[in-house]
């Protein structure tokens, strides 16, 4: 099992610190740094502004949000940074939510499924510097009865192939990214769930494209919290479960909210997100129950962290992706030395 950082969202308060927190991952031997998007800052130019002062750190998008550009669009910026960081970049993609698709970029959330499989196609031919021709439900390229001509992408990536990511959550999202991916990027993972959460279904995916689970990156994100008081600890996430659970979507559309009830808290899941549309934000996550949260994170010492860590690899993770918590840098950096003496210790490196 490889380890990861996810630096989350630029503009989310620790701005200052994360450059720092790069090079130390990449000193410390980290494998990627995930950089992510929503409606603020965007990932390709944090992604540039990191390699550019990191020398070995592999480079990811988690997410590139497909409504966000055409996937031609998306071609050039994989192969530009790929370019740039010598073979050092990975592409995370992902159709966001209703709620940011909709409102944020007006773009109709409907067909998923299919708008993810025509982008991932589109994307995989322009990297390969064919002329771009394509004809699905979604995109037509070149448009008909117009000046439009197919053309090829001028510049040369790194690599035939970037490797490339989905962030999928649902059944049938997983199983398409099995099918049509190089890696899945999760979240909220329980690795005591994570046959029946994610696994199966990116199996079967692999299975209908005629393929098997070797090579496949199975990539979680899982914040990393150190110290003795493990309540406290899992405390701290809180307001970031009761979020993606209770209020990120609609009472209908919550991905996440469906992932908790899948994992065995219908109940819970449910009086969280009804207190957090109800804007009782303090309410939802006092209502997040501890063992949710603790099966979701890393919290504790290096010991009870290497614990986690083994448990997540019997478990079939590849990529650990670590989201070291901490009020400072040198807080968020000794996160960081953790993780890999905890790695070492479950004899994991």
């Amino acid at each position: 099992m490889r380890l990861g950082i996810n630096l989350g969202y630029w503009g989310a308060g620790m701005d200052a610190d994360n450059l720092a927190v790069a090079q130390e991952a990449d000193r410390l031997g980290y494998d990627v740094c995930w950089a992510a998007e929503a409606y603020g800052s965007d990932a390709p130019t944090v992604l540039a502004w990191v390699a550019a002062q990191t020398e070995r750190i592999d480079v990811g998008s988690a997410i590139l949000q497909i409504p966000a550009r055409q996937p031609a669009m998306t071609a050039m910026t994989a192969a530009t940074l790929d370019s740039l960081t010598k073979g050092r970049f990975r592409l995370g993609l992902g159709v966001s939510g209703p709620q940011v698709s909709e409102g944020w970029y007006g773009v109709k959330f409907d067909k998923p499924l299919a708008r993810t499989r025509e982008y991932v196609e589109i994307v995989r031919k322009a990297m390969t510097r064919e002329r771009l021709s394509y004809e699905g439900e979604h995109w037509t390229l070149p448009l008909p009865g117009g000046p439009g001509k197919p053309l090829k992408l001028t510049v040369h990536p790194e690599r035939e192939h970037i490797p490339l990511y989905i962030a999928a959550i649902g059944p049938k999202n997983l199983e398409q990214t099995g099918e049509i991916a190089d890696g899945a990027l999760l979240i909220f993972p329980a690795a005591e769930h994570l046959e029946a959460t994610a696994l199966t279904h990116i199996r079967a995916g692999r299975e209908k494209a005629g393929l098997t689970m070797d090579g496949f990156d199975v990539c979680p994100t899982v914040p990393l919290a150190l110290g003795e008081d493990v309540a406290g600890l899992a405390d701290m996430f809180r307001p970031y479960t009761a979020l993606y659970v209770g209020g990120m979507g609609s009472r209908k559309q919550n991905f996440y909210n469906q992932l908790a009830q899948r994992m065995g808290y219908e109940k819970e899941a449910a009086e969280i997100q009804d207190k957090y549309l109800a804007g009782d934000k303090q309410g939802a996550a006092a209502a997040v129950p501890h063992s949710l949260i603790d099966s979701t994170t890393l919290l504790g010492t290096v010991e009870r962290i290497a614990d986690g860590m083994r448990a997540y690899a019997e478990a079939g993770v590849t990529t650990l992706t670590l989201a070291p918590a901490g009020f400072t840098l040198e807080e968020r950096t000794a996160a960081l030395r953790a993780g890999v003496e905890a790695m070492e210790l479950a004899g994991l490196a």
